[in-house]
């Protein structure tokens, strides 16, 4: 059985340089938030795709714009016909959850009512302004209001989520505070430069829809001058099934629709994002390998000062495998130490910063997952960094390791 040195050996070796500590702990926290922060980046993304399609939509489309609703157009007049002429679609009140929306990226900025429109201060942002009328608040159940109310037609009115505010400069909390229920004293913002009010809050947690400004099906026609909706959502009754609206536009070929489940439209989205995943991951890997072997060569520099306190070990009748092991404790403690403040870092740094793009916001996780990316990213510095430095030092001869300045 191998005689190991103590623990506290180890321990007391690591404040011998305390430069050298600094650089350990720096190197690995540099690595581990790294890969927490691309990590939580990709899980964010997918995991805000995920929930934001619901089991019992399906979304009516162009057809040929299936890859994206903001490219879709179908005529104002075909989302009537759907409404009257689909089986197996959901009623509220007697009428059919079919809810007609466009999606359009749109810039949307916060601004004090004698704000001028290039003013240097004006905050501007471009986000998905989704026309909406009743219905969609019945189809889109991950959506609830918070403060305010609904926007009125011709009224020049937005509601704003709790991303999208917080995007375009205003705080949802004090946004709701400010709200009356009548939808009063809310702040002026600019849709696509015309100053609109903002009468009410809603928040969708962990979905795109939440970094949305909904307004008016009619107000939104106007403003980007067209004839045509995007989509129209339908829920679906008990007992129906996705493939029978599949049915219905496949056999209306006058329409020209396609029909999709919602979670696989936000599911075909994932992997249109993929390869920006795959970037980001990849742009932190890189990174973090540069950080990984400017840590190798500290370590292998602090080795081969102390080639001669190894050799002195090896005559004391600690085997090579035994000072091997040691040395990896001094590098995991401080890898270790790295990785633990990294982990906090990034929760109180990054967790739940929103990301936009084109389909909305996500906010990066840094959950259990991430949190375990992290520390093995951590530990992996620790070994990597250790373990060939000090087999490099430790293949010297006895004789020669003890003659070593």
């Amino acid at each position: 059985m191998i005689r190991l040195l103590p623990i506290t050996y180890a321990a007391r070796n690591l404040g011998r340089s305390h430069a050298r500590l600094a650089l350990s702990i720096g190197g690995a926290f540099a690595v581990a938030l790294l890969a927490m922060a691309g990590s939580g980046f990709a899980l964010g993304m997918a995991s805000a795709l995920r929930a934001s399609g619901h089991d019992r939509n399906v979304i009516l489309l162009g057809a040929g714009s299936e890859e994206s609703v903001e490219r879709s157009e179908i005529p104002q007049a075909t989302a009537g016909v759907i409404a009257a002429s689909l089986r197996g679609v959901a009623t509220h009140d007697g009428m059919p959850l079919a809810s007609a929306e466009v999606n359009v990226a749109l810039t949307v900025d916060a601004a004090d009512e004698d704000q001028a429109p290039d003013a240097p201060d004006r905050r501007e942002r471009t986000g998905l302004v989704r026309g909406v009328t009743s219905t969609a608040f019945l189809v889109h159940p991950q959506v609830r209001m918070v403060a305010g109310r609904a926007p009125e037609a011709g009224n020049d009115e937005v509601i704003l989520g709790a991303s999208a505010a917080r995007s375009a400069g205003l705080e949802p909390d004090r946004l709701a505070r400010s709200l009356q229920d009548d939808g009063s004293e809310g702040p002026l913002v600019r849709v696509d430069g015309r100053p609109r009010r903002v009468v009410g809050l809603f928040i969708a947690p962990g979905t795109v829809m939440d970094g949305e400004a909904w307004m008016p099906l009619t107000d939104v026609l106007v403003l980007t001058q067209r004839e045509t909706v995007s989509s129209v959502i339908v829920a679906l009754a008990p007992g129906a099934s996705p493939e029978d609206i599949v049915e219905f536009a496949q056999r209306r070929i006058d329409l020209e629709l396609s029909a999709i489940h919602e979670p696989a439209y936000y599911a075909s989205q994932g992997a249109f994002y993929r390869p920006v995943q795959v970037m980001v991951l990849a742009s932190a890997a890189l990174v973090a390998m540069g950080a990984l072997l400017g840590g190798l060569n500290t370590m292998y520099a602090a080795f081969a000062s102390r080639v001669r306190e190894l050799g002195m070990l090896q005559v004391l009748g600690f085997t090579r495998a035994a000072i091997v092991v040691s040395l990896l404790q001094e590098g995991v403690i401080a890898a270790m130490a790295g990785a633990l403040v990294a982990v906090l870092a990034a929760i109180g740094l990054i967790d739940g910063i929103a990301i936009h793009f084109s389909m909305g916001t996500f906010g990066i996780r840094v959950d259990e997952r991430v949190v375990a990316i992290g520390l093995a990213a951590g530990l992996l510095v620790g070994v990597a960094g250790c373990i060939i430095p000090s087999i490099r030092c430790l293949r010297l001869p006895l004789p020669a390791a003890l003659r070593s300045d």
